[in-house]
């Protein structure tokens, strides 16, 4: 008998009973999390928990990362909250499908790779970016509020920070919910509560398309956040990929995440869902619990929306102030602490790109763009520091000027390479130029090397070039240079 189990269990479920176990779980994860985000947004719960419902279902399929768990997040929920106060709900749907077709387009032409290009910092900056953001959408809540709503919040955190050194059988932030619910309604405190900030679900979500004008300008309304929710959703369904990854010590298929979260994104949208993304927390506690499989995600999709239509009357006596404790709780572990208290003893440069994609994307509001302005100063300093490895060596061999190019030759090196050739020292010498320890990149670095030979021959110097790699012979050739 065959000690592996057959492929199709071992993607879906090596265990059942284990699978159903760690959905539930991610569930009972998921539900504060799930009603707090919608709450961010601006929609009501309903569109949040269709959302997660969906995309749980067709990610259990389509996704590229077994175990791991999607449903709408608060990284997109702050990227779209703006656009639903602007322009409604119907246009945040439409542009969840925008969404999902450029992330099902990055999965295509297999981007998925590019997350290699993204540094840690930029990767670090990105996440306390996004706690400081759940943190700050929380203060209109708690600035202003009366005593009750203060207290509920500090024993909500009570709650959840003491009750892990008791038990972890149930989640603190679902036991949380249910005491403060339970406080509040039989000491009748004064709390605002869920039921006032929508729609809860009565029943499975229908299918519907956007109802927006199909015209230029709704493009151009949506556009900007479509592209922000699907470079958000893309960054943080990746990176949670990698979490799974290191702590089942399996692959992943990071271009097929891609596509099955872009897939889930549409489908959400038209059955009047928010776009989500991989929810980090609810997928580490899927694995701890044993959740290796498929079967754990599609659970937990189907088990949260039978439970909210369940408990719907439960869930609508919900204090607000209990969702802003979890919102806190979340903002806290999401924040990378280590990173602060490393922040003098990294290297200064990866240290700004990490304060830098964290100050963009608090002052713009906007994830994306902080991302962007990471990975943009990640390359300049790259190429600052790779610019430098390049050294010109000069000596004297047999009554000519020998010259040793070495390192890496490239458009932010090349005039050093100009610069290392100085015609008052040369004085009509006969020239060596040895590029045996050089590579040369790209067309600016061989036109610098062609400048430096035809300065040279210009001054009466005789010049040879030697040492040569094929790829750089392979560029001269191409330009057809006379530098040999």
């Amino acid at each position: 008998m065959s000690r592996h189990p057959h492929p199709f269990r071992a993607e879906w479920a090596p265990s059942i009973p284990r699978e159903l176990m760690a959905g539930a779980v991610a569930t009972f994860a998921l539900i504060p999390e799930v009603i707090a985000f919608s709450f961010v947004a601006g929609v009501d719960p309903a569109v949040g928990l269709f959302a997660s419902f969906v995309i749980s279902i067709v990610i259990a399929f389509a996704g590229g990362r077994p175990a791991m768990v999607s449903a709408a997040a608060g990284s997109v929920a702050l990227v779209a909250a703006p656009l639903v106060q602007s322009h409604g709900v119907q246009y945040l749907f439409a542009a969840g499908v925008l969404a999902g077709l450029v992330q099902m387009l990055f999965g295509w032409l297999r981007l998925g790779t590019l997350m290699r290009y993204v540094s840690g910092s930029v990767r670090t900056g990105f996440v306390n970016a996004l706690a400081i953001l759940i943190f700050s959408a929380q203060m209109p809540h708690l600035v202003g509020a009366n005593l009750a709503t203060w207290a509920a919040v500090g024993a909500g955190l009570l709650i959840i920070y003491g009750l892990p050194r008791l038990t972890t059988v149930v989640p603190s932030p679902l036991v949380s919910i249910v005491v403060l619910t339970l406080a509040a309604q039989w000491l009748q405190l004064p709390l605002k509560t869920v039921a006032d900030l929508g729609l809860l679900p009565d029943g499975l979500p229908s299918f519907g398309v956007p109802q927006v004008p199909l015209s230029w300008q709704t493009l151009q309304l949506i556009a900007l956040p479509a592209l922000a929710i699907a470079m958000v959703g893309l960054l943080e369904s990746l990176m949670t990929a990698s979490v799974a990854d290191e702590l089942t010590d399996t692959p992943s298929a990071k271009n097929r995440e891609a596509t099955g979260l872009g897939l889930a994104n549409v489908a959400a949208s038209f059955f009047g869902g928010i776009a989500g993304c991989g929810m980090i927390g609810q997928t580490v506690s899927n694995v701890r619990y044993g959740g290796r499989g498929r079967l754990s995600t599609l659970f937990a999709g189907a088990f949260l929306l039978v439970l909210m239509v369940l408990l719907k009357p439960w869930v609508s006596k919900v204090p607000v102030a209990a969702l802003v404790a979890v919102m806190v709780m979340v903002s806290a572990s999401t924040f990378d602490w280590g990173s602060a208290r490393a922040l003098w003893r990294h290297p200064k440069l990866s240290s700004v790109v990490m304060l830098a994609t964290v100050v963009v994307t608090v002052l713009t509001d906007n994830l994306a763009a902080g991302v962007a302005v990471g990975v943009l100063l990640s390359g300049v300093f790259f190429t600052f520091k790779v610019a430098r490895l390049i050294a010109v060596e000069p000596m004297e061999e047999g009554g000519r000027l020998v010259y040793r190019v070495s390192g890496q030759v490239f458009f932010a090196s090349a005039d050093m390479l100009v610069e290392a050739f100085d015609i008052r020292d040369i004085e009509g010498r006969p020239v060596r130029i040895d590029l045996t320890g050089a590579h040369f990149w790209d067309i600016t670095a061989v036109n610098a090397l062609d400048k430096v030979c035809q300065r040279l021959r210009k001054h009466g110097s005789a010049v040879e070039v030697v040492g040569m790699n094929a790829q750089t012979r392979a560029l001269v050739s191409r330009l057809d240079l006379a530098i040999e």
